[in-house]
Formats: C-alpha cells, structure tokens, sequence
C-alpha cells in the first residue's frame, strides 16, 4: 500500500492515521518532494478510474492563474501536474490494482 502524502495536509494526515491504525505496513510517498513521473501518474489515474483533469486541486492559484478553462489532453495534464506537483489533489492512497481518493479520510476503508 502507498500513500502519495503531504504532511501539511490535515485530511491527508487523517488518510495515514487510518490506515497506520489498521495495522496495514503503508511506503508514504511526500509527493511535493519525490514527484510521481508521467508513467505513475498515468497508472494512478487509470486506478482511480478518473480523466487526469479530475485529480488536480482546481482552487491553487497555479491552476487558475495558468490552467483555468484550458482543454488540455490526458497526457498534458498529466505534464502539468509532474511541472507541478502542488496541482496533484492529496492524498491518494493504491493498493494493488485500486486507488483512492482519501478525501474524505474514511474513503481509504475501501482498501483496507
């Protein structure tokens, strides 16, 4: 089980503690510091069953500054988000051949 995690981030805090009490063993991955390249960023979507543009936290002012209303490709947001890691919505959680979206906190029960 891996964590893409980042530990200014309360609900992704909450995400880890859930699964640490589990007693699942989880590799956290601080994304802002360790960028998933393009080829795992691609298999986590693909996980999560989701168009790329659905992962990215939309509120940032980088992504409404240089990205707002821009119809970009699969693969160009997935660009977007390895040049700028702080747009990947947090925390995602995978397991196997599934994925999460830890938000709420509770969504990662559905891998434990």
């Amino acid at each position: 089980m891996k964590i893409y995690h980042n530990p200014r981030c309360r609900k992704s805090r909450e995400t880890l503690q859930i699964i640490e009490a589990s007693g699942n063993k989880v590799e956290i991955i601080n994304y802002l510091e360790n960028t998933p390249s393009e080829d795992e960023l691609q298999n986590i979507v693909n996980k999560l069953n989701i168009p790329a543009e659905n992962l990215l936290r939309k509120g940032e002012s980088i992504f409404k500054e240089n990205f707002k209303g821009k119809k970009l490709s699969e693969n160009e947001w997935i660009q977007v988000m390895v040049k700028n890691p702080k747009l990947i919505e947090r925390p995602i959680v995978v397991r196997g051949n599934k994925a999460i979206l830890g938000r709420p906190p509770q969504n990662v029960k559905e891998l434990l």
